[in-house]
């Protein structure tokens, strides 16, 4: 085990003797990998893990700081994560108006037991407060949405949590039509199209669609063509108020418009998401789970180009280099050699595909 989940077995956890110490220290890491995400240390998924690259992030941070590179989340570390930091999980009863490092904990447990937060923010607002109400009643708890002794162990152990599956039915071949739902809802979480998807199941799209039907779900692969990735990159380009020409440069660029390109580091996809870039985006720029379909491959892609052009304040090409090369690289180095010439690319691609 990394020597980061060792030690925090050791830190002192006012305030919660009752509760078992190891469990609580390994629960902690989340905490860490927010603040160092944040920071632009720490690029892998949040996933409670203490592994090489948290260990690093966090030495780099405490570098950064003129700290110990001990890595060891200590208060002196805690306290240079500014808001992000504060006290540790188990320290203190949360309620609405918190915030700090133990809220992010908790935020990651919530996510965990499948109850979004929408934002891995470290403030316990609204949202944080109903779905630990949510959380509550699912545990056979008092949902009064403060997290106190009994609901940290209850996130902790998953015990009597279930997850709520509603939005991920349809990702088989078939699927039974819920309130609500479209041809054109189940067709863009399904990675397919309405044409494909009314055709297979000899539907009109243009007639209502009646609860309970049951739809084969064509194979999202089969389903792919150019013409629905160039849509899909126009709508969301228009969603998020990004150059549609733009975002298509970038698109071919990277893949080709191909979503079945995956690259050595892990990149997927039309956009060539890697994991964490997904992560990213779903918990701090968008704030909901974005299906792994094409349709979410390239949403995924042009948030995030807009989250970087935001970043840099409006410098295109400083965006395009941190998309390629990572915005925290580009901080510090700034853009490599092969990061120019990408660049260099997909503004020469404007207009033209």
């Amino acid at each position: 085990m990394a020597r980061i989940s060792l030690l925090l077995v050791t830190i002192a956890l006012a305030g919660a003797v009752c509760d078992d110490a190891a469990a609580l220290a390994k629960i902690q890491v989340p905490g860490v990998q927010v603040a160092l995400y944040r920071y632009g240390y720490y690029k892998g998924p949040i996933d409670g893990i203490a592994g090489p690259m948290t260990a690093q992030a966090l030495r780099a941070f405490q570098r950064s700081k003129g700290l110990e590179p001990d890595g060891v989340a200590g208060r002196r570390t805690r306290a240079a994560f500014g808001p992000l930091g504060g006290h540790l999980f188990g320290e203190r009863m949360l309620k609405r108006g918190m915030a700090g490092f133990d809220v992010s904990v908790l935020q990651f447990l919530l996510a965990k037991r499948g109850l979004s937060t929408r934002y891995f923010n470290s403030n316990f607002g609204s949202v944080t407060e109903r779905q630990v109400r949510r959380f509550q009643r699912r545990a056979g708890l008092s949902a009064d949405g403060i997290v106190g002794r009994r609901t940290r162990a209850a996130l902790i152990s998953g015990h009597a949590s279930r997850h709520d599956t509603r939005a991920v039915r349809s990702a088989g071949s078939r699927h039974v039509v819920r309130p609500g739902e479209t041809l054109s809802s189940i067709a863009a979480r399904s990675g397919t199209t309405v044409s494909a998807l009314a055709s297979r199941n000899k539907l009109d799209p243009r007639e209502l669609l009646l609860i309970g039907t049951r739809l084969v779900v064509p194979s999202a692969r089969a389903a792919v063509s150019r013409p629905d990735v160039v849509a899909s990159l126009n709508r969301w380009a228009a969603h998020y108020g990004v150059s549609p020409e733009l975002a298509r440069a970038l698109a071919w660029q990277e893949s080709g418009f191909q979503n079945d390109v995956r690259s050595g580091i892990g990149a997927v996809g039309v956009m060539q998401v890697i994991p964490a870039t997904w992560f990213f985006v779903e918990r701090f720029v968008i704030g909901d789970p974005i299906a792994r379909t094409v349709d979410g491959n390239v949403r995924i892609g042009v948030a995030y180009l807009r989250h970087l052009t935001e970043e840099f304040r409006g410098d295109l090409r400083a965006a395009l280099a941190a998309y390629y090369q990572g915005p925290a690289s580009v901080r510090r180095r700034g853009p490599s050699r092969e990061t120019r010439h990408f660049v260099a690319n997909v503004l020469a691609l404007r207009g033209r595909v």
